[in-house]
């Protein structure tokens, strides 16, 4: 869908702007360097935004051991294991592959969570490790940056240079593209974002029932959800660049029950997710 929709976009802005190819291969290169650029080192932007600090075994043998014994049972290698100094419940998972992931948590969730809970909580952000969750989500934010890059450049360029000018059937057919290219141009970041929070929120659901196959007990993650969405203290280091990749919504107070609004939301219904978890 994002493919279609960005090659779409390109077409467009470029016979809006009568650029047409040339237009293509500027956006080509602009998004072949950012795509580079996350794919090596989104993670390390991610906790850096985040203020999470590598801890070692010896900081919290507990931790290690819960992570240690499902990697085990995942098949998984050891990833690094980071902690955010905040008192709200919530962790996450990020990295380009199982060779090269991070598991966070927060110092909240480590002190309000039991064993079982916490295992829970561990064995669904490996699941988002083994699914790949953290690449795919990595490729779809870059995606939708380069939506919103693109958005941007064409709107600057109408302000700035106004395209080429042809010959009269040009025009008339670059108006019909310019018309076009506008609403595209204001409509299209909304458009990316909702295909993004709707490929988040399946894999919440998928990374739920996957980390249940690893523990075999749904009531640890399902007990584990009902605190965190109990605990309304909003996580102060998360943003809207990072809400997606918390195991449930950072920003407390801001869930909505009403269908649309739910489009916008990073993270399914938790009432939704322990109803699945208990039925199973």
């Amino acid at each position: 869908m994002f493919i279609i929709f960005i090659t779409a976009l390109l077409y467009i802005y470029g016979n809006a702007t009568g650029y047409g190819l040339s237009f293509v291969g500027i956006a080509l290169i602009i998004s072949g360097i950012i795509s580079f650029a996350s794919y090596y080192y989104s993670d390390k932007i991610i906790l850096g935004m985040s203020h999470a600090k590598q801890i070692k075994k010896s900081d919290n043998p507990e931790l290690f051991r819960i992570v240690e014994n499902l990697c085990i049972g995942a098949g998984l290698s050891m990833p690094k294991i980071y902690v955010i100094k905040d008192s709200a419940p919530n962790a996450f998972a990020t990295g380009r592959d199982p060779k090269h992931a991070v598991v966070a948590t927060t110092t909240g969730i480590l002190q309000k969570l039991n064993k079982t809970e916490l295992e829970g909580v561990i064995a669904h952000e490996l699941s988002h490790i083994r699914n790949y969750d953290i690449r795919l989500m990595a490729i779809v934010v870059v995606l939708v940056g380069l939506v919103a890059l693109l958005a941007d450049f064409f709107m600057r360029s109408l302000w700035y240079g106004g395209g080429r000018r042809s010959n009269r059937e040009g025009n008339s057919a670059q108006g019909i593209f310019l018309l076009i290219g506008i609403v595209l141009g204001i409509l299209s970041p909304i458009i990316a974002t909702l295909i993004q929070l709707a490929v988040s929120r399946k894999r919440e659901f998928l990374a739920d029932a996957s980390g249940v196959l690893l523990t075999r007990y749904p009531e640890g993650l399902a007990t584990a959800l009902e605190k965190i969405a109990k605990d309304k203290e909003p996580l102060e280091v998360a943003n809207n660049a990072t809400a997606h990749l918390y195991i449930t919504n950072p920003f407390k107070g801001k869930i909505s029950a009403s269908w649309f609004a739910n489009l916008f939301n990073t993270h399914p219904p938790i009432e939704e997710r322990i109803k699945i978890l208990r039925s199973m």
